[in-house]
């Protein structure tokens, strides 16, 4: 979140390295990293809810007075009302880039459609998909994978290929925002794999029923190892239980990739403006190494004792900027996309010197930051 809103106004200046932008149509950059990392984060928070209603539903719809485990129509539901202020924010971005003249690309996403589309639409496509799931593949890595593929499969033995990249734009629709509703096949796998993690990132792994799993196989019964007790520890054995599981995830999508893009096997290009397989591959790989680093560096950190008066302690382990960016990360981003707005209907981005350039991207990001902290401080939780 930090990275990305520096980078959406840091790219107007030419003292941004292109190489960080946005490539046209081939090839990996920082930025073309920043939107698969969007929908991969929100399909790892996504499973909170995955969460709570198998809860639910292991203890029996929470008695004859307890909330019930929520069906598929109420999920969806829920996912549509969540998806209307992003589909509303995507028409207000689309009205004001129209309305003020601003610069687009328009081969990024179309004409018409731009990211926060993406977005909302998300929600109940992946609870349309989270059906197949649970009757079908089992895995949402799996399904995520197998949409990939099948895209890839379409992209390369069509005209869907030719289609999106060179076919003229318009009249109808659908021409004129082919990228975007296409590339939305590949986002749609990157929110499935992301919420595959997020179900054992999100829920509580029981090491010692992991370690009955173990012994289970093991005809020796002396070799049953103690589950201690202390809280502490048991957090540390499933904060390893979940790494495991973030390395083996991540040499997976790893060995996916180097499948793909190998030029002796199918030897395929990243392309973010199509969201093909190997985008898809190469983000949820990055994700899931970089979710294995971070936990790799809390674990070696200091060693709290996970009790409700040492939360205070834990609290202040976290850096202050990135906690309040968490708190209201859309909120954030979207006064980022609005100032980014007002500097380049202000100034002209492209003639700036490097001195004056980065004189305004500092009070830019401290602007953005002031307001994170104003809105953690105040108590105030923007939900969509």
């Amino acid at each position: 979140m930090v990275v990305t809103c520096l980078a959406i106004l840091a790219v107007d200046f030419p003292i941004f390295p292109r190489r960080f932008a946005k490539v046209e149509t081939w090839g990996t950059s920082l930025m073309d990293l920043g939107v698969g990392s969007f929908v991969f984060s929100a399909g790892v928070v996504s499973a909170r809810s995955l969460a709570k209603s198998e809860q639910l539903a292991s203890s029996g719809g929470g008695g004859a007075s307890g909330p019930k485990p929520t069906s598929f129509l109420t999920r969806f539901a829920q996912a549509l009302r969540h998806s209307i202020p992003l589909l509303i924010l995507g028409f207000i971005r689309l009205w004001s880039v129209k309305g003020l003249d601003y610069a687009e690309h328009v081969t990024e996403y179309g004409v018409h459609w731009n990211f926060f589309f993406t977005l909302g639409l998300l929600p109940p496509f992946a609870e349309l998909s989270d059906t197949i799931t649970r009757r079908l593949v089992k895995r949402y890595e799996i399904l995520a994978v197998l949409l990939a593929v099948g895209y890839e499969i379409t992209l390369n033995n069509t005209e869907l290929l030719r289609y999106i990249l060179v076919s003229p734009r318009g009249p109808d629709l659908l021409s004129k925002n082919r990228e975007g509703v296409f590339s939305f096949i590949g986002y749609l796998s990157i929110f499935l794999a992301g919420r595959g993690t997020g179900v054992f990132v999100m829920q509580y792994q029981d090491p010692q029923e992991s370690q009955e799993d173990n012994n289970k196989h093991n005809n020796n019964k002396s070799t049953r190892r103690h589950i201690d007790p202390d809280p502490t520890t048991a957090t540390h054995r499933e904060r390893t239980l979940v790494l495991q599981k973030l390395l083996t995830q991540s040499l997976v999508h790893l060995g996916l990739f180097l499948l793909a893009t190998s030029v002796y096997t199918f030897n395929l290009d990243v392309s973010r403006r199509l969201a093909n397989l190997p985008y898809v591959l190469w983000t949820v790989t990055f994700n899931d190494a970089q979710m294995l680093l971070f936990g790799l560096v809390e674990a070696r950190g200091p060693r709290f004792s996970y009790h409700p008066e040492d939360a205070a302690h834990v609290q202040r382990a976290t850096s202050l900027l990135l906690r309040v960016y968490n708190s209201n990360g859309l909120a954030v981003f979207l006064v980022a996309n609005l100032l980014t707005g007002l500097v380049n209907l202000s100034v002209n981005t492209l003639d700036m010197s490097g001195v004056a350039a980065m004189g305004v991207l500092i009070a830019y990001a401290a602007l953005v930051t002031a307001f994170a902290v104003a809105l953690d401080f105040s108590g105030w939780k923007v939900r969509l």
